[in-house]
């Protein structure tokens, strides 16, 4: 035993070394941790906040497209993406499964709601079953699922089918403007979220304005991911895109759309363009075309990506020969009264004769009515033999024919001016050869309507914060070129406005009762494919660019339709689908905008005769025959009093209330003004309290009840303005509920 203690020892003492040195190691290590805060370069603070801490995005809202009075274009909303869960694990209780457990039930039942066969959806679920995934999405058509159809979905009660709430994107007009206002995708991101991207109008080219950034919530969890009740939370608030107000009016937009609907339907043309613009501002209050898509669908998208007013440029036809007149009329070689031989026309020895449109002419006529038979010949002589070529060009530039106008929409091209040629230089003067665009052809035309001043055209009113309403950013009116003066423009107008009135002009079928309209038609040729021109009575684009009233012009319609059907019908009959557009668009705009008529036929005067015991018969033939309307408030045959009493002077349309022997019975006096509700109430014998000016919305006696001498009639009266106000009210609040609904989840 002695002899083995020294072993034991010096075993002892090197066991003790070792510990002692371990011990020093595992103390330097915790104090060099404690000052540092790092271990292998890597720092420990950081380590247990990535473990401990959790992020979660908030999404940040794309802004909002409105028109120029608020009415949504297009707005986020909700919607849903269905998944389905396929993992077992998720099912604790065999009774109440949560996953699919039955892929072709499922699949069968999904079909009925989805556009996708059954097979299809079988495919994706047994394929997700195969692999072992948690769960599964079923692609496009399981995505933007309406509120509705999940509802629907959510009734069948599959196990394991559940959605995901989202966003969308919702364009509640359908087809509306939808080139100019073009739509977003939404699209799948680097980081696997999705985003919604502008592909085409509004949509794409202020894309960065619309677009908002996520934010950001940051919280402390336990292992498992539950949030700690005294943990710290860190939040990035969400920046929603800009809104977006352009300068389309919504009313005026529908006029143009029903009107393309209704002429594209009976005239079925290639093409349909149309613009309706603000003059004196440059704002376009309506575009649109034909063929055109739903954004909310994309149905039709495949007919026409281009929006047609900008990205297109053709030969204008006739509507070119606005401009030349004015640049004639400017410099003053313009002689109505002058006289030409009309037929044809050669520029020079060598190039072949132009011919006018008939082919043959009118024989001599003055240039006045050369403009208002919108002959070829005489815009050939007065570009060549009246302007000269070099100036002619010169006002070609001054009207923006040979560069983009600028307006705020993507991929605007310009026109192609052909001047090279004498040739060239006289088919330019009334609209063939060279080719330009329609938004051009507004923009030269804002100089005729504006007293010389050509504006530049433009689509966006205001940009505005989503959540502030601060205004970012707005447009004012650009004057970009005076080509002509004051005086110019107005006789332009004066002599545009003969091509509506007189028998000889070619613009009959667009005058509208009450309003001067000045304007010019277009007959443009149509390249075929292999060279020359397009054959055929139909093969043209017809045009007409207009402007009303004549002397302050409010608006400038132009339309144009591309080979419509009008079978057996002549060339000159182009106007037709033409003028079916632009007629009801410019008046129904006019009305709308409460533009006075120009042209208010005196209303006659009518003395009142004695109708006292006289038939009720007699006496209403009597009245209808002068154009006054009589209001009958008895059941009886014979007149026992009307007012106004006989000798007063009456106004032709102007009401008269009849009383007959029978009881007094209320009529219905809807739109009645306040002066033909007090004859009423006083032959009547009612006592009359009156709410509002205008003309009468409501009243307390119900029409075709009887009333007493002593009632009380009670009438809300409302001004035009006031009920329209009230209809858009009406509209707006109909939307937010409908949005309300979609929202509730």
């Amino acid at each position: 035993m002695n002899k083995k203690q020294p072993y034991m020892n010096a075993g002892a003492t090197l066991l003790f070394g070792f510990f002692g040195l371990l011990f020093f190691v595992l103390l330097f290590r915790y104090f060099s941790i404690q000052i540092t805060g790092e271990v292998d370069g890597q720092p420990l603070a950081a380590k247990a906040q990535e473990k401990y801490s959790r992020e979660g995005n908030l999404a940040a809202l794309r802004g909002d497209i409105l028109d120029r009075n608020g009415e949504v274009i297009a707005e986020d909303t909700n919607a849903y993406t269905l998944i389905a869960i396929l993992d077992k694990k998720m099912t604790t209780n065999s009774k109440k499964p949560q996953h699919v457990k039955d892929p072709e039930k499922t699949a069968k039942e999904l079909a009925k709601y989805l556009e996708m066969d059954e097979s299809e959806i079988y495919s994706i679920l047994s394929k997700g079953i195969k692999n072992h995934k948690f769960q599964v999405e079923f692609g496009k058509e399981g995505r933007d699922i309406t509120h509705e159809t999940k509802n629907k979905i959510e009734k069948l009660k599959l196990p394991g089918i559940t959605f995901i709430r989202d966003s969308k994107r919702f364009y509640p007009n359908g087809v509306f403007a939808s080139h100019l206002v073009g739509y977003a995708d939404r699209i799948e991101q680097k980081d696997k979220s999705i985003k919604s991207v502008g592909k085409m109008g509004i949509e794409k080219s202020l894309n960065d304005e619309l677009t908002g950034t996520n934010g950001k919530v940051n919280f402390e969890s336990d292992l498992w991911g539950y949030i700690l009740p005294d943990g710290k939370e860190k939040i990035t608030p969400a920046q929603n895109g800009n809104d977006v107000y352009l300068t389309i009016d919504q009313k005026i937009q529908t006029f143009l759309e029903d009107a393309m609907n209704k002429a594209a339907k009976e005239y079925n043309p290639e093409k349909i363009i149309a613009i309706v613009a603000d003059p004196k501002t440059g704002e376009i209050l309506a575009m649109g075309q034909r063929p055109s898509f739903d954004p909310k669908t994309k149905e039709g998208i495949e007919d026409g990506w281009h929006n047609e007013a900008i990205e297109t440029s053709f030969e204008p036809g006739s509507t070119m020969k606005i401009f030349t007149l004015a640049a004639a009329v400017q410099e003053k070689v313009f002689n109505p009264n002058e006289t030409y031989q009309s037929g044809s026309y050669q520029v020079t020895k060598r190039d072949k004769a132009i011919h006018d449109h008939n082919y043959s002419g009118w024989g001599p006529i003055t240039y006045l009515e050369g403009v208002q038979r919108s002959s070829n010949v005489a815009f050939a002589k007065i570009a060549k033999e009246k302007l000269g070529f070099e100036k002619y060009r010169e006002y070609l530039t001054k009207f923006g024919f040979d560069k983009p106008t600028g307006i705020d929409l993507p991929n605007e091209t310009s026109g192609k001016i052909q001047f090279t040629y004498p040739i060239e230089k006289i088919t330019t003067a009334y609209g063939q050869g060279t080719a330009i665009t329609p938004i051009q052809q507004i923009q030269a035309a804002t100089a005729i309507a504006n007293g010389g001043k050509m504006i530049k055209p433009h689509v966006v009113k205001k940009i505005v914060n989503h959540d502030t309403g601060e205004v970012i950013k707005s447009s004012s009116s650009q004057v970009v070129s005076t080509p002509i003066s004051k005086e110019t423009a107005k006789e332009v107008r004066d002599i545009l406005e003969t091509v509506v009135t007189s028998p000889k002009g070619t613009g009959g079928r667009y005058k509208i009762d009450g309003y001067s309209v000045a304007g010019k038609t277009g007959t443009a040729n149509i390249p075929g494919p292999n060279g020359g021109y397009l054959q055929g009575a139909n093969n043209y684009m017809f045009s007409f660019l207009g402007m009303a009233p004549k002397d302050d012009p409010e608006l400038i319609v132009y339309v144009a339709v591309q080979q419509p059907e009008l079978e057996g019908l002549e060339t000159g009959q182009g106007a037709i689908p033409v003028s079916a557009i632009f007629n009801p668009v410019m008046k129904n705009s006019l009305h709308y905008l409460n533009i006075k008529p120009s042209q208010l036929e005196e209303a006659k005067l009518n003395k009142l005769e004695d109708f006292k015991g006289k038939s009720v018969a007699e006496t209403v033939a009597a009245l209808k025959g002068k154009g006054i309307e009589p209001v009958v408030i008895g059941k009886g045959s014979e007149v026992v009093r009307h007012l106004p009493e006989s000798g007063t002077t009456v106004l032709q349309g102007e009401k008269v209330i009849i009383q007959t022997n029978g009881e007094i019975i209320a009529p219905d006096m809807a739109g009645w003004s306040l002066r033909d509700v007090m004859k009423f109430a006083n032959i009547a014998g009612l006592k009359l309290n009156s709410k509002g000016k205008g003309f009468v919305t409501q009243q307390n006696i119900k029409p075709k009840t009887h009333v007493q001498k002593g009632d009380f009639l009670i009438v809300d009266l409302k001004t035009p303005e006031e009920q329209w106000n009230q209809e858009k009210n009406e509209e707006t609040n109909a939307h937010e509920k409908n949005t309300d609904e979609l929202i509730q989840d």
